[in-house]
Formats: C-alpha cells, structure tokens, sequence
C-alpha cells in the first residue's frame, strides 16, 4: 500500500525514527498513522529499556523560574555532549523542571529516602490503621497500598506527570531515551519557594 511522503515526515518527525522505518511502520499499518505510531513508541520504549544500563556522564543543569516565586535547578544526564545540545533534550529538561515546580517532590526515588523518614512514616499509617480498628492480618496489605499512595506523592519519578497524568515522570524520561536514542537520567535536582524555610 502506498502511503503519503507527508504522514512519513510526520512520523518521523513524532518518534525520531529514520525516513526508511517511519515509511516501513505505515506500511506495516495500512497506512493507519496512530497505528503505525503506537508501534514505533512500542518498539522505542523496548530500545530505551535496553540503553537502562548505559553510562550517562554527559548532560545539562537547567534552571526554571516560575512567576518569580518557585525556582528549580534539575542535573538532566545523558551519554554524549552531542544529545545535551539538541533542543529536544534542553525541552525534555524544562518540562521535568517544570513538573518540580508544580509537584514539590521530596525524593528523586523510593532509593533515596531515608530509613529514618520511611519508618516514621510506616508507623503513622500502622497508627492509623489501629484507630480505625483495622484487623490486624489486613493491616500490612493496607499499609502497603498507602505507602504506594506516599511514594507517588513524595518521589519525583513515580509522580504523575502534570503535562499528562496518564504517565509518570519515569515514563516521560523513558521517552526521552526512546526519542533521542541514548540513555537518560535525573542526576539531582533542587526547588526554592519564595518564603518556604521548611
């Protein structure tokens, strides 16, 4: 089936796929472009999953100011020099920055909280859960959702992305690497608010 040179462009344009594979991906589709779109994310996340494990030592600080009240420094890595210049990388960089400043994370992971805050924080939901005469062999299963519910709340990268909450900040770091073909990561990242001395 033939498909047209301006869906191939499109394509390409959307996942940064070469012509040849954007072209190929709308034939396999019948010349469905959403169908021909999902596979290519599909096929992209499956790449990213494999650049994981890649040293990412290249990379930019970027800085966001929000209404002169919030600021954010965001460590954005990546593998080479090259990807830290592109405009798609700087723009990837902005919106996580952007994201810190609307969502408050505490925590960039689960990794990086400490023992002490966890257990403090296990304690009150078992507390809690007490209180309200929870019994006790369905506590630790209660206990486990609410902590899920916490992580969400606190950690950066299991944050719903406020751009789209259908995905979290690690999905939208997962398709930065699909798009951009090397292996991405928040190195650190730090947010001021005006007044805020907590």
């Amino acid at each position: 089936m033939a498909v047209s040179i301006d869906d191939i462009k499109k394509l390409k344009n959307m996942t940064g796929v070469g012509l040849t594979d954007a072209k190929k991906a709308l034939e396999e589709a019948d010349g469905d472009f959403d169908k021909a779109l999902e596979t290519m994310r599909v096929k992209g996340l499956a790449r990213a999953d494999k650049k994981a494990d890649r040293a990412a030592t290249a990379g930019i600080i970027h800085s966001y100011v929000h209404s002169e009240k919030i600021g954010v420094l965001v460590e954005l890595n990546c593998e080479t020099d090259f990807v830290a210049r592109t405009d798609d990388f700087k723009s990837l960089a902005n919106d996580i920055a952007m994201h810190i400043a609307a969502s408050s994370p505490l925590y960039l992971s689960e990794s990086d909280i400490p023992e002490q805050e966890l257990a403090k924080e296990k304690e009150l939901v078992m507390s809690e859960l007490a209180e309200a005469g929870k019994p006790q062999e369905m506590r630790d299963q209660i206990a486990e959702g609410k902590l899920s519910k916490w992580y969400e709340e606190v950690c950066l990268m299991q944050q719903q992305y406020v751009k789209d909450p259908e995905m979290t900040v690690a999905d939208v770091v997962k398709s930065g690497i699909a798009t951009l073909g090397e292996n991405i990561q928040i190195g650190q990242f730090s947010r001021i608010e005006l007044g805020d001395r907590s």
